[in-house]
This record gives structure tokens, C-alpha cells and sequence, in this order.
């Protein structure tokens, strides 16, 4: 047995042209189709025959290629990037109105550009439509092709097996009607698809390839709608809540609150819960010191106006999931509890005030406003406001700045000063509910003429001067905030990102390839065995395939020897060639029309 594989290393540029040309027709329907990618026009066949539907046809190819999707996908991703270094209204109008404010030379640039509502603008959505419609338009043929591939048998083998990629050949005793016979099973048995077609067999394998090409483009199109449709439909809100209050699911009870442009208000999930404790317990010696270890929000919830209460416990990262409403976990911190009482000794305020965290030991700011109720020593209505500063654990008096040295509540201080006069509340504009407007407002002074401030414990009273009243540090209560959204086709995003992983996995790393086998009587009556295969790109897995099948093909059709005499100095000539079925050289020459590199 031989391989008549060669390897024209030295060949000129002319002669593989000329090769490749008549390669060309003697693989025929064999190296086409390998691929359902529509095939790159020359720039003169792009262009339009004549008019205005010459044009249509041109743009339509040009938008449904590959090259085009790609391009749109970039410009996809680009425009993504002043979304996200931007701030935008749809996100937080504060954090706009301040960048506006510092950035007074390119906000109106940004403005005309739209880069404040990235993601509803016109040059965004006109790029979404475009890849959307594209790669509709590159699957759908595709897909029609792919089917019809399906349907239909592998190709004959081509006149000339020797001119492909990965050949090999031997004589030997077997009928040919035998050795194709065993071709046959071989080819099924490995699972590629085969059948006969005159003097051979042909077979294919590696369609996955094609089919995960596919599904990563549908998968595309799924992430897409999923994407734009969860944005038209979406829904998302801030709640903080201290413990013992609770929470309905209506637009009113929202802090802060965001929707899509599509979204009803009455197809808010209705529940409601109530915040029972918050636990939280932190690391106390090590390097790790003050780092949460419990995390949790205990809470009773309802679904529908006339649910059974259940509990359940909320994490960060384990939301309450009610009909495809999560409610998160996000942060946590202390509301003091405070009195306040007008000069004549009545108590007109006891709640707890919520205020923010500072930092990572839950140092804490915010105000107490007195809107009603308050009467000065003279009987007028009037208003209090105190700056409120907070540490769950004060280092102690004399031992630095006022700033916690603990996350948890082992030695809690409220620092205050106050204010009277108009909070401003009633103006009719909005007014951060952490934040005292002092415009309209008196501060307090002491007996020195100096501002009145003061540090208090659980237990102590700050006296307000002129016989004013009083306000008293009751103790300290917890709060938790909670994120509540809604995000319809979210699992359909999922799906299709997994299945965009896994189609693009299959394209990547599985070869189509195709597969014959020719058994022919030679002109001595010994039968000739041929092997050829034929890959989308050259790899050195397709010569090893077909190695592995020819020596598996040869326990049913073993090699006889060559009868020619001059066989052993052929060789000594030739020692490129290999006797052993499969091995061969790298050839130069080019595949057939339609076989890939």
C-alpha cells in the first residue's frame, strides 16, 4: 500500500493557481456547503444593477452580513460606555443635576448628545434596531440552509480523491462491494452520516458546528428582546425601614421609585411585610475586625390583601421572591429614638430617626425636623430642626474625633444642635429628609452665646434655651433597607446567555468535515482502496480521523503487498511517502471551491 499524497513545496504561485483551478471542478458538489455563511461578493457584484430596488438589495445584503453585525455590535458596546460613565436620569436626576452643575462646558454637548438618557436615545436604539434586524436577517436564510443540509445526503466523492487535504490509500484482497460494505459500518458506527453513491462512500460529520454557529446568534436575539422588553416593563424601588415597620407594595410607599416607559402601576406585585428585627453581629478581633458575619432581616410577609402572615429571613443575596418580585437586602443602620418637648413640658415628637452611614463602622448623619405640634414659650407655632450625628461605639470623651469605632451598638452617642424656625417644608419644592435647610431657620445659643451642642447618652436630655423645652436620647432602634424590583424576562436573558456560551463553544471546537471512501478493482483485479477527507479549515486532527478510520477499515480490508518490483526503491527515492494508511505530507495545495481555510 501507498500514499500518493504530495507535498509541491517548491511550486510557484502560478502553478497552485493552476492547480486550484482544476481542483476546482473535479471536487464539484464535494467541497461545497461545508458552511451555511453566505459568501463574500466581490465589490462590483455588491453593487446594483440599476434603480431604486438595486439599492434595497444592495443595503439589505450589506445589513443581514457578518461583517456588518459585528461593526453594529461594536458600536453597541461603545455606546454603552457614556452610559456607564455618565451619570443618567433614569438612574438618578440628583447625581445629573450635580454633574450639570460641575460640568458647566460640556452638559449642553452631552445634552444635544443625549448621553443623559443613553439607553432610550435615538442613536442607541437606531444601533439596537439595526443588529436586531440584521441578525434576523443573516439567520433566518441560514437557518433555511441548514435544514435543507439536513435533509439531504453528503455529497459524492470527487474524481480525484488525492487532491484533498488528508488522503491515503492500499490494495487489497477484498471485494469492493465488501470493503465499501465495511466503510459503511465504520462511518455509522463513529456516528457520521454515510451512504453509498456508486463506487463509494460518503460520509459527514460535525453539523453541531453549524447548528451552534446558529444558536449563538438566536441566543443573541433572545438576550436582546429579553433585554429591551425588561426594560420597557421593568420596575424598581428603595424602601428603608425600621424595625416594627412594615411596607406595601404601592407606588406611594417607595422612597425612590423607577419604572420602564411601558410599565403599568397596577401590575405591581401586591404583598406587604414588616420588618421584625434586624441581626447583625461583626468580627471582633483580627485583621477582619468589624467585618459582618450575620446579615439578616427577619420579617412577617403577606401576598395579596388577604394573605396568611409567614416569616422569613432576607440576606444579602437570598431575597423574599413573591410572583417574580425580589425583594433585596442592601444596607443597614440605626435610628435613634428621640423625644421632644415645648417649654411648657408637653411631649410633641417621639419617633425614631433614621440617618446614614458614613462609613464602614456605621458613623452616622442626618436631621430631626419638628414640622408640627411644637409651641414656643410665648405659645407661637413655630418648627425645630437638630443636625444629628450618630456612633453605635464612642470611643469615649477626649479619645479623638467623634467617629464610631464599632459596627455594632456597644457605646452609642448622639451629638446634636439645634435649630427653630421654617423648615421649609411646606414651599412646595422637594427636600431631602436627611438634610436640615437652615435658610429660614434661627440656630440655638447657649448661656456663653455660642452654638448649643451637645453629646448625649441613652438616658440624657439636651435643655434648648429661654426655656424652649427639651429633646431627650430614648435609645437607639435598627433599620434596613430594601430593594424591590421587578425584572420581567429575566430568566429568558439567562437562557439565552447560556445558550450563547454553549452555541458559541460548539462553533469554536467542533470541525465539519466529510469523509470518503472509494473501492475500486484495479487493472491487475486487485481491489484499490482509497481515502480522502475534507475539513471547513486545515487541522491536524482531520489526517489523524481519517488515520484512526483507515486503520480500523483495515481489520475488515487488510493491505496486500505491492507487486511491483521497484515498490522498496520507490521508496528509498521517495521517503516523504508513507506505506502506513493515513500518514501524510502537508501539501500547499489549496482545497477545492468551497472547502475553508
Amino acid at each position: 500500500m501507498s500514499n500518493t499524497k504530495s507535498n509541491p513545496s517548491a511550486a510557484s504561485a502560478a502553478e497552485d493557481e493552476r492547480r486550484n483551478a482544476e481542483d476546482a471542478p473535479e471536487l464539484g458538489a464535494a467541497g461545497s456547503q461545508l458552511s451555511t455563511a453566505p459568501s463574500e461578493e466581490s465589490p462590483a457584484a455588491g453593487l446594483p444593477a440599476m434603480g431604486v430596488i438595486g439599492w434595497v438589495r444592495w443595503f439589505w445584503r450589506q445589513l443581514t452580513s457578518m461583517r456588518v453585525a459585528l461593526i453594529l455590535l461594536f458600536l453597541l458596546s461603545l455606546g454603552a460606555i457614556p452610559g456607564s460613565l455618565i451619570p443618567q436620569n433614569s438612574v438618578d436626576q440628583l447625581k445629573v443635576e450635580n454633574f450639570k452643575k460641575l460640568h458647566t462646558t460640556v452638559s449642553p454637548l452631552y445634552e444635544k448628545l443625549q448621553f443623559f438618557d443613553v439607553y432610550s436615545s435615538v442613536w442607541f436604539s437606531a444601533i439596537y434596531i439595526l443588529l436586531f434586524v440584521s441578525l434576523i436577517g443573516c439567520i433566518v436564510p441560514r437557518t433555511g440552509q441548514f435544514i435543507g443540509q439536513l435533509r439531504s445526503r453528503p455529497p459524492g466523492a470527487p474524481k480525484r480523491l488525492n487532491r484533498l487535504p488528508a488522503y491515503t490509500t492500499w490494495r487489497t484482497a477484498a471485494e469492493p462491494e465488501e470493503v465499501r460494505a465495511a466503510a459503511l459500518a465504520v462511518m455509522r458506527k463513529r456516528r457520521f452520516r454515510a451512504h453509498a453513491v456508486g463506487d463509494a462512500v460518503a460520509a459527514e460529520k460535525g453539523y453541531l458546528r453549524e447548528a451552534g454557529n446558529l444558536v449563538f446568534h438566536i441566543a443573541l436575539i433572545v438576550m436582546l428582546v429579553a433585554f429591551a422588553y425588561g426594560q420597557l416593563f421593568k420596575s424598581e424601588g428603595a424602601k428603608l425601614i425600621v424595625q416594627g415597620d412594615g411596607f406595601a407594595n404601592t407606588k406611594p410607599q417607595y422612597d425612590d421609585f423607577k419604572s420602564g416607559s411601558l410599565f403599568d402601576e397596577d401590575s405591581l406585585t401586591p404583598f406587604s411585610f414588616t420588618l421584625d428585627k434586624f441581626i447583625g453581629t461583626y468580627e471582633r478581633n483580627g485583621p477582619q475586625r468589624g467585618t459582618p458575619r450575620t446579615y439578616e432581616a427577619h420579617v412577617t410577609y403577606e401576598e395579596g390583601a388577604y394573605g396568611k402572615p409567614k416569616k422569613t429571613v432576607i440576606r444579602v443575596n437570598e431575597p423574599l421572591e413573591i410572583d417574580g418580585t425580589k425583594v433585596y437586602l442592601n444596607a443597614h443602620g440605626y435610628a435613634p429614638v428621640v423625644s421632644v418637648k415645648d417649654g411648657s413640658g408637653k411631649e410633641v415628637y417621639r419617633t425614631a430617626v433614621p440617618l446614614l452611614p458614613m462609613d464602614s463602622n456605621v458613623t452616622s448623619s442626618g436631621a430631626i425636623k419638628v414640622m408640627d405640634g411644637y409651641r414656643d414659650k410665648n405659645g407661637k407655632k413655630t418648627q425645630l430642626g437638630f443636625q444629628a450625628f450618630f456612633v453605635p461605639t464612642f470611643a469615649g470623651a477626649g479619645k479623638g474625633t467623634m467617629f464610631s469605632q464599632f459596627p455594632a451598638a456597644d457605646f452609642p452617642v448622639l451629638a446634636l444642635n439645634g435649630f427653630h424656625g421654617s423648615l421649609g417644608v411646606d414651599a412646595g419644592l422637594p427636600q431631602n429628609v436627611y438634610q436640615l435647610d437652615k435658610s429660614k431657620m434661627t440656630e440655638f445659643k447657649g448661656a456663653d452665646g455660642k452654638q448649643l451642642k451637645q453629646r448625649l447618652l441613652v438616658g440624657e436630655t439636651m435643655k434648648l434655651p429661654d426655656g424652649a423645652g427639651s429633646i431627650t436620647f430614648e435609645g437607639v432602634d435598627e433599620w434596613a433597607s430594601f430593594q424591590i424590583s421587578e425584572q420581567p424576562a429575566s430568566g429568558w436573558a439567562l437562557t439565552g446567555a447560556v445558550a450563547a456560551i454553549a452555541g458559541l463553544a460548539g462553533s469554536l471546537f467542533i470541525q465539519r468535515r466529510r469523509v470518503w471512501v472509494r473501492a475500486a478493482t484495479g487493472a491487475d483485479g486487485v481491489t484499490v482502496v482509497e481515502m480522502a477527507g475534507l475539513g471547513r479549515s486545515e487541522s491536524a486532527r482531520l489526517p489523524e480521523e481519517l488515520a484512526d478510520l483507515a486503520v480500523t477499515l483495515l481489520g475488515s480490508a487488510p493491505a496486500v503487498p505491492d507487486p511491483s518490483p521497484d515498490s522498496d526503491s520507490d521508496a528509498a527515492k521517495n521517503p516523504g511517502k508513507s506505506g502506513k494508511p493515513g500518514e501524510s505530507e502537508e501539501s500547499s495545495v489549496e482545497p477545492a471551491e468551497g472547502a475553508e481555510k
